[in-house]
């Protein structure tokens, strides 16, 4: 397949590279960049694959117009998911995280404040080093999320699957979602949503809503409704904006990092993770995706972009597996409730590193 045998000479070479997978559908795309420049995005008139970090760091792309564009099915490999314990109980992992949680808590209650999303880096051993299998684990167990795996030589190797858009822009209609809220998913059909979980969820829609809505002529919100991602759900509201201009580096700015996964409002809850947590979360709650692609519909060509958050993902270093996890917090959050919490989002990553 001419799609692995790209991936496969790029991986021996040290080339860039990206291939992703879209939610609901089963094909994947390749871009394989001719050479190791790095690319930066400036002024988001750039065309390619973007990858942006929380808050520090290079955002860089892959650009469409310098790289191979494969596209093809799934290579079929022949894989079992390994068993793993959720460990509920390690220390000093959760220690650490409670404390955290309570000075998140405390700086609430002060007034500091409304919501703030800390999360924490778990280090593990990497067991599997076919890159290639792995991703192919990660395509086939979410088929609902946004599946990639990327590269450079001057920034690492990433791989994720996250339920969450941050912008989806066609023209001038733009579409993203209010994403927070989380519980086990045990396959029931209904779902109840406690006051912390509906609060929380609230705050998100409000700062996308109050954002969008100076640069809007209409929008739409819909109602709140339970979105399964794999082993958790989220409560979800779609925000559908007609907007009166597009500057899409304007809404991106606008727009990131959401409460979703820094908390409320942005720039004193961004300074309080960068100080309180205690390492860099480099491209985690970062976004990524296409940036301006340009694709022929009906005869007439249209430029879209469709942008990521950074959730449910991983870093591949040397001969670990930095997991990265969060959660929201509120005045009224339980410290071992949240880190239970990212235990059990924790999963996505480890049931296809086991």
């Amino acid at each position: 397949m001419k799609l692995y045998e790209t991936w496969t000479a790029h991986i021996k070479e040290n080339k860039p590279y990206v291939l992703y997978k879209k939610p609901g559908q089963t094909n994947i795309t390749g871009l394989f960049q001719r050479d190791s420049s790095l690319h930066l995005v400036e002024n988001f008139k750039e065309s390619g694959f973007v990858l942006a970090p929380f808050y520090e760091g290079v955002r860089f792309y892959i650009p469409f117009s310098e790289s191979h564009r494969i596209e093809g099915e799934l290579l079929e490999h022949k894989f079992t998911y390994g068993a793993f314990e959720l460990a509920y109980e390690q220390q000093p992992a959760k220690a650490n995280f409670e404390h955290l949680v309570q000075r998140c808590v405390q700086a609430i209650k002060q007034g500091d404040f409304e919501k703030v999303v800390p999360s924490r880096k778990e280090v593990l051993a990497l067991q599997e080093q076919d890159i290639q299998l792995l991703f192919s684990k990660l395509v086939v167990a979410y088929p609902e999320a946004f599946c990639y795996v990327i590269y450079h030589p001057q920034v690492g190797l990433w791989m994720g699957a996250t339920p969450e858009t941050l912008v989806a822009l066609e023209g001038h209609v733009l579409h993203t979602m209010a994403l927070a809220g989380t519980q086990v998913n045990h396959g029931k059909d209904e779902v109840f949503w406690g006051d912390k979980e509906r609060e929380e969820q609230q705050y998100v829609t409000d700062f996308i809503v109050e954002k969008l809505r100076p640069m809007s002529k209409q929008m739409e919100v819909s109602l709140p409704f339970t979105k399964r991602a794999a082993k958790v759900m989220h409560i979800c509201t779609a925000i559908k904006a007609q907007l009166e201009e597009v500057d899409l580096k304007m809404i991106v700015d606008a727009l990131h990092p959401t409460p979703a996964v820094c908390g409320m409002p942005k720039p004193i809850t961004r300074d309080f993770l960068l100080r309180e947590e205690g390492y860099t979360r480099k491209y985690y709650a970062g976004y990524l995706g296409e940036l301006n692609h340009t694709i022929q519909q009906e005869n007439t060509l249209t430029t879209e972009s469709h942008l990521f958050v950074n959730l449910r993902c991983m870093e591949i270093e040397n001969q670990q597996v930095n997991l990265y996890i969060g959660c929201g917090v509120t005045e009224d959050s339980d410290p071992t409730s949240e880190f239970v919490e990212t235990v059990n989002k924790s999963t996505t990553m480890k049931k296809i590193l086991f």
